[in-house]
């Protein structure tokens, strides 16, 4: 909970530099660039976050991979900061939240739909027009198949899930009314 809290001060930080700087999808681009890194070299991460090291060592640490990477300065400078201030492990976190600021001021609703079988593209297209008529939003859908559904569609968008799968109706069929 503190941590969630404390993402979202950060990310509402560089989101409000961002808006300044006319940088919002740029600076966005960085940060998840800085955490598609993070992901894939756990030891750099380990290295950065650790207390083992001293802060100076860190800081060697992280400016090193900086060098190599095409991050804006703006960027670069708030990953040091949150480095300083013991906050560079929930960076994850922290784009997360960045995220969602970009879709509340793009008016984007991301939606996770999870079918049994591959959508065709009318299908797709036709799922999307209707989201974004429930949701008066522009719609991301990123679709999954889980065979276990046996069939229909679960759609999450935020906190509202949809459930039209066979296997949600079945279950229902077993529960006394």
């Amino acid at each position: 909970m503190i941590g969630s809290k404390v993402s979202k001060r950060y990310a509402k930080a560089l989101f409000s530099l961002a808006r300044e700087d006319g940088k919002i999808p740029e600076y966005g681009e960085d940060l998840k660039g800085f955490v598609k890194i993070v992901q894939d070299h756990p030891e750099f991460a380990r290295a950065v976050s650790s207390r083992v090291f001293t802060l100076e060592d860190r800081k060697r640490i992280l400016a090193k991979v900086l060098e190599s990477t095409p991050l804006s300065s703006l960027v670069r400078n708030f990953l040091h900061l949150l480095l300083d201030k013991g906050r560079i492990g929930v960076v994850g976190s922290i784009r997360e939240h960045y995220e969602k600021l970009t879709d509340e001021i793009s008016n984007l609703a991301r939606a996770e739909v999870t079918v049994a079988r591959p959508l065709k593209a009318d299908a797709r297209a036709r799922l999307e027009r209707a989201l974004g008529d429930l949701t008066s939003k522009k719609i991301k859908m990123e679709v999954r198949e889980d065979r276990g559904l046996i069939g229909g569609i679960v759609v999450r968008i935020g906190d509202l899930v949809l459930d039209g799968s066979i296997k949600a109706h079945l279950r229902g069929l077993r529960e006394p009314r």
